[in-house]
């Protein structure tokens, strides 16, 4: 715990000396967002509540979070806060029917082990419980909205003459530029974060039919697959709210 809050303090401090006012408001941020996440599971828990409508309050709230309280209120944030809620909403419908076309539902034969000693009935269906993959996802969603909102801005502002249809275009331009790097930083912490998963899985000698088929592997292919889905799909919707929003006046 010790080591924990060092680590804390020495995060907090680069924030603040980089960063400055608005490091303190990130590294703020980050404790609001896991208290939403506390309170979401929390609420969850409860079997009379519906798992889908705290995910969707989660993201809201955590998309607020990320983008009001540390960027304020301007056509930039309102632009990447609507991009992300009609993104997330359609993301979220796409995993409730790709969980359940995938059966990736409940846990996974290397879990059993770990939880054979505990009650395996939680009171809460595992096929609403595959709306949380969202979570994983809206980080990702936000820092690409307002990667292209915020840019988008600062064009328009140095070429005020600039019609919709060029600066669709200029927000297309630089989804592209992110697009390649955003998705590989995501296929890459998954391996990161489940190397150990892989070297256990070559140390049981399972072939790659079994490693694809693994219920623990295809949920977070799911959850990396759908980010990327998302971050793709923000993109062109980011693109024209934005362009809409900054030329409406006109």
């Amino acid at each position: 715990m010790n080591v924990l809050f060092i680590l804390a303090v020495m995060l907090c401090m680069a924030m603040v000396m980089i960063g400055g006012k608005k490091g303190a408001i990130s590294f703020l941020s980050l404790f609001i967002n896991f208290l939403v996440l506390l309170g979401t599971v929390y609420m969850m828990n409860d079997p009379a509540n519906d798992p889908i409508l705290w995910v969707i309050i989660a993201c809201v709230i955590i998309s607020c979070v990320n983008l009001f309280f540390i960027n304020g209120i301007n056509s930039t944030t309102i632009a990447a806060f609507l991009s992300t809620v009609i993104t997330m909403v359609a993301l979220l419908l796409f995993i409730l029917f790709m969980s359940d076309l995938t059966m990736i539902n409940g846990f996974g034969e290397e879990e059993v082990d770990e939880l054979s000693l505990l009650s395996l009935y939680i009171g809460i269906s595992f096929a609403e419980l595959a709306a949380v993959v969202i979570i994983s996802t809206i980080g990702a969603i936000t820092d690409i909205s307002i990667s292209i909102t915020s840019p988008m801005r600062e064009v328009y502002l140095h070429n005020p003459g600039m019609s919709r249809r060029e600066l669709v275009q200029a927000g297309f331009a630089i989804g592209r530029d992110l697009l390649g790097t955003s998705t590989n930083t995501l296929f890459f912490a998954f391996f990161g974060s489940y190397l150990g998963l892989l070297i256990w899985f070559k140390d049981l000698s399972y072939s790659l039919g079994d490693i694809v088929n693994s219920k623990i592997f295809a949920a977070e292919m799911l959850t990396i697959l759908c980010a990327g889905i998302g971050i793709a799909l923000v993109i062109p919707v980011a693109s024209w709210i934005t362009a809409f929003l900054l030329t409406r006046k006109k």
